[in-house]
């Protein structure tokens, strides 16, 4: 008996240190701004935003364009997988697969306006994605339409929100995404998806979670506040987060 006091100390330590790691991943998001095709000027500022969203939200976040960093091993340390403003083909053969693994582990992904515009020769991310991006026009003023006010992302917003930004034509949009947000095609020129025109969805995906937002060209969006909430609420349901 001399010996069981020990031995519980030693497996109370590490069951303490188990829970801090478990408590480490949900508390913590990565950032990928790996760009292989056009560059958005607004990447530092969106970067710098989400970090602050981080320091006032109880979650720590780090930031890469190193490709390298998509392995089974690494992003388990995660609850969520930003990309933010990526473009073309950005990751190879076994970094697919290894992300493909994190997402149907239970991963989060939170797509950002050129996330879309990303990977077309990988069937399983532009589904991940909800849509690929097929064109846009001049950036402009236009009238959105949150049809969803029950989601972290959305529940903020007005019913029609009026703001400026550079504005995505689809390719196609996948129907089973559930779509948060629609943008009047009346209100601007040069849309071409028709009625409704989605702008943001979220969806469960292959045993993981995924949002998507087309809003995040400009870096003025990174300093507006109903838009830095909107981004925030994606990030939250990727990670996992419910309710208020």
């Amino acid at each position: 008996m001399k010996y069981f006091k020990p031995v519980i100390i030693l497996f109370a330590a590490c069951i303490s240190l188990s829970c801090d790691k478990d408590r480490d991943k949900s508390s913590r998001i990565l950032v990928f701004s790996k760009t292989a095709g056009f560059r958005h000027s607004s990447i530092p500022q969106g970067k710098t935003a989400i970090l602050e969203l981080g320091r006032a939200n109880g979650f720590k976040t780090d930031t890469t364009e190193n490709a390298s960093l998509f392995t089974i091993e690494n992003l388990k340390k995660y609850a969520a997988v930003v990309f933010l403003n990526t473009t073309g083909d950005v990751l190879d053969a076994q970094q697919q697969k290894d992300f493909e693994e994190y997402i149907r582990g239970g991963g989060g992904y939170a797509g950002v306006h050129a996330a879309s515009d990303t990977e077309y020769d990988w069937p399983w991310y532009g589904k991940l994605v909800g849509a690929y991006f097929a064109s846009h026009p001049e950036q402009q003023e236009a009238k959105l339409r949150v049809i969803n006010h029950e989601h972290l992302s959305t529940k903020h917003l007005p019913a029609e929100w009026k703001r400026k930004d550079e504005w995505y034509n689809f390719k196609s949009i996948d129907p089973a995404t559930s779509v948060l947000i629609t943008i009047d095609e009346q209100s601007y020129t040069g849309g071409t998806n028709g009625e409704p025109h989605p702008m943001s969805w979220f969806h469960a995906y292959d045993g993981g979670r995924a949002w998507y937002t087309a809003l995040g060209h400009t870096g003025a969006s990174y300093a507006e506040p109903e838009f830095l909430k909107h981004l925030l609420g994606g990030i939250q349901y990727a990670m996992g987060k419910t309710g208020n």
